[in-house]
């Protein structure tokens, strides 16, 4: 990109970076649940609003959801993505509050940036990431599909900036079993116990483990076992969620999952049942030339980069991955060592570092943001390098 680009991009950041470190801090301080993020979206759609954006508010069915819309003429429009949801008692130690503040910091810059690019941008608020994920459902109602990009980035610490975040897909199934209740004494032969059922159905998907590939990972908690030791239950209730690599992948876990759930049943004379606790998250469909493009923008900047790291954990990112060319870089906003969804990290959030780390942050998502909206032989590439990766990630 020419200097002289790279130096409008710095002093549009700069232009708006105060007012992205007070709305940060005011996250921080006054943290919001997922999908109760009130006034948390409020004030993020008034800055918007503000800032020369169109509004949708409340978005899509969602409560604390938003679009921002900015129509700079015919040309590809690009999804700037903004989280700012909390943890309970933690608040934001997964870094909501910065990494939200740095997109929308990066919109502010964008629509100062206008002669510099044809195209529609839009920023979202996406809710709940660390529930349900909005994510999610607007994935499968469409709001990504014609885009060229999503973007954000996640706050991270370390000495070093990852250029993506690879994450795993995930289902959730709450899975009930029935049986028939007796005196676990005077008369155990009358009853069918559902305890015992779902205990054999965890044992069965244990004896399954020795040939799991490394990326499948299932969990579970009994949330319901019975009342009483001297009773039979006729009830028994557990929460399970598995993850792999793909979706195509997830399901045939799933197809593993239902043979250990009725064999179970079928073992010990009851009847299950099993419902999705919520919608799937898919596992991210990482394209190698926005990455590769990223590598290079976060070097510009002064930035340490170290590779994309094996997926650890889920995120409802993926689910637009599957409908765009999309990327969620992990950006340091501290040089210590921190686990996510530490009091630490939360801590962090509000520190010098994390102030700077908003405005480079930025910087880097209006970079990409151009890059994309202005390079037609970029753009193409990109898009081919994202169906090659989503095809083979649905491949069986």
């Amino acid at each position: 990109m020419a200097e002289n680009i790279e130096l409008l991009i710095d002093r549009a950041v700069k232009n708006h970076h105060s007012k992205a470190i007070e709305l940060s801090d005011d996250l921080a301080a006054h943290p919001e649940l997922s999908n109760k993020e009130y006034e948390s979206s409020r004030k993020i759609v008034e800055i918007l609003s503000k800032g020369g954006y169109e509004v949708e508010y409340p978005y899509l069915g969602y409560e604390t959801a938003f679009r921002g819309s900015f129509d700079n003429g015919d040309g590809p429009s690009i999804a700037i993505l903004v989280e700012y949801d909390a943890l309970p008692e933690i608040g934001h130690g997964c870094g909501h509050n910065a990494h939200g503040s740095m997109s929308v910091l990066a919109a502010l810059a964008m629509v100062e940036l206008k002669d510099q690019f044809k195209g529609k941008v839009y920023v979202i608020g996406t809710p709940g990431e660390e529930d349900d994920g909005a994510k999610i459902g607007m994935a499968e109602k469409g709001v990504f599909d014609e885009m060229s990009l999503a973007v954000m980035m996640h706050s991270w610490s370390g000495k070093s900036c990852i250029p993506n975040m690879d994450v795993l897909s995930l289902r959730n199934y709450i899975v009930e079993f029935y049986g028939q209740t007796a005196h676990a004494v005077a008369g155990p032969w009358q009853g069918r116990s559902a305890l015992a059922a779902a205990r054999k159905f965890l044992d069965l998907i244990d004896a399954r483990r020795e040939c799991f590939t490394p990326d499948i990972h299932v969990n579970a908690v009994i949330l319901d076992g019975g009342k009483a030791p001297n009773i039979i239950p006729n009830y028994a209730k557990i929460q399970l969620e598995f993850r792999t690599d793909s979706i195509a992948k997830l399901e045939k876990v799933n197809d593993m999952i239902m043979k250990c759930m009725n064999g179970a049943a079928l073992a010990l004379d009851c009847e299950v049942t099993k419902k999705h606790g919520f919608d799937d998250f898919a596992d991210m469909v990482r394209v190698e030339t926005l990455e590769d493009e990223m590598t290079g923008i976060l070097k510009a900047l002064g930035k340490e980069v170290s590779p994309v790291l094996t997926p650890n954990g889920s995120s409802d990112m993926g689910n637009a991955s599957y409908h765009c060319p999309s990327i969620q870089p992990l950006f340091s906003i501290t040089d210590y060592n921190f686990a996510l969804h530490t009091k630490e990290l939360a801590d962090a959030t509000t520190k010098p570092k994390a102030h700077e780390a908003i405005a480079d942050g930025a910087d880097a998502i209006v970079q990409l943001c151009l890059k994309v909206l202005k390079d037609d032989i970029f753009r193409k590439e990109v898009y081919d390098s994202f169906i090659k990766q989503r095809d083979i990630k649905q491949t069986p």
